[in-house]
């Protein structure tokens, strides 16, 4: 028995001598994991998963590179031409081939992305700051304020929103920053009523009924609980909006509302490349492919962030 007790009395012994050299034992717990390196981890899981969104998340980095340095893609003169070397077809020296004048049609793609790029931002941001503002009116103050509000947003709703900016257009003039205007005025109301129904669900929530109670501030309440927590949803439809925004301005330039030529915007391309397709496919194909793939990958950019990346977590 004494044997026992002494072997028991050794066991306790090494055991407090391992807690003493292992402070995570002496705790009672186990060594948390590395955080930041499981969630890097798990970030390339999700990648490596799913191909199509890397290259879609790699045409947008292109297109904006594109935008805002086209020196980096080509060092020709969109608006100079070789009449000699006209209709040329796609080749190693003209990756998109030559129009009509001998222009090199890349480097046109390429400096035409600075004006449609541009042009669908400030479309996309119009969108957002003043559909957000009436959503988050419409919903915070409520009473006949929304009732108002969200009227107007269901008239706007009835216009299809290409008819709608075409109307706009042609009240406002011709021009890129006119165009992407008219574009974000269309595309006010789906935002709207996303950041209302947003607002509200978040208006309900425990803590917001908790900080009110506790006597904050209307603005403090605004600031600090509401629009973190409404903000996700708004920041999602916002980057699916912008592939339809590339298409629609991409559009009303195909229609000659965009900048006058020879400026090389998307749209204008595809316009004036139209009378060519029987001998010269490239002028309308390619630029239709850029339009394409930015819309298309920032649908699928906006798919990632809608939800798929908490379901992976």
């Amino acid at each position: 028995m004494s044997q026992t007790l002494a072997e028991d009395v050794a066991a306790g012994a090494a055991t407090g001598l391992a807690r003493a050299v292992d402070p995570s034992s002496a705790a009672g717990t186990e060594p948390g994991p590395d955080r930041p390196g499981a969630e890097r981890r798990r970030l390339l899981r999700f990648l490596v998963r799913r191909p199509g969104l890397v290259a879609s998340a790699l045409v947008v980095v292109l297109i904006v590179l594109a935008a805002f340095r086209p020196e980096l893609f080509t060092s020709r003169d969109p608006l100079h031409g070789v009449p000699s070397e006209n209709f040329r077809a796609p080749d190693g020296a003209h990756w998109f081939g030559t129009d009509e004048l001998g222009r090199d049609v890349f480097s046109r793609v390429v400096h035409g992305a600075q004006l449609s790029l541009k042009a669908t931002l400030l479309a996309v941001a119009v969108a957002f700051v003043v559909g957000g503002l009436i959503g988050l009116v419409a919903g915070f103050v409520g009473g006949w304020v929304e009732d108002v509000l969200m009227r107007v947003v269901d008239v706007l709703l009835s216009i299809p929103s290409l008819f709608l900016s075409l109307a706009l257009v042609t009240a406002l003039g011709y021009g890129t920053v006119k165009v992407a205007v008219a574009v974000g005025i269309a595309s006010v109301a789906g935002f709207a009523r996303v950041t209302r129904a947003e607002v509200l669900r978040v208006r309900q929530a425990v803590f917001v009924e908790a900080s009110r109670s506790c006597g904050a501030r209307w603005y403090t309440v605004l600031g600090r609980h509401v629009l973190p927590n409404a903000v996700g949803p708004v920041i999602v439809l916002a980057t699916l909006d912008f592939g339809a925004a590339v298409l629609a301005v991409s559009s009303l330039s195909f229609l000659g509302y965009g900048a006058p030529p020879p400026a090389p915007e998307w749209g204008t391309l595809i316009a004036d490349g139209r009378n060519y397709m029987a001998n010269a496919w490239w002028l309308t194909a390619l630029p239709g492919l850029a339009i394409a793939a930015t819309g298309l990958a920032a649908n699928r950019i906006a798919r990632a962030l809608d939800g798929e990346w908490s379901r992976q977590r």
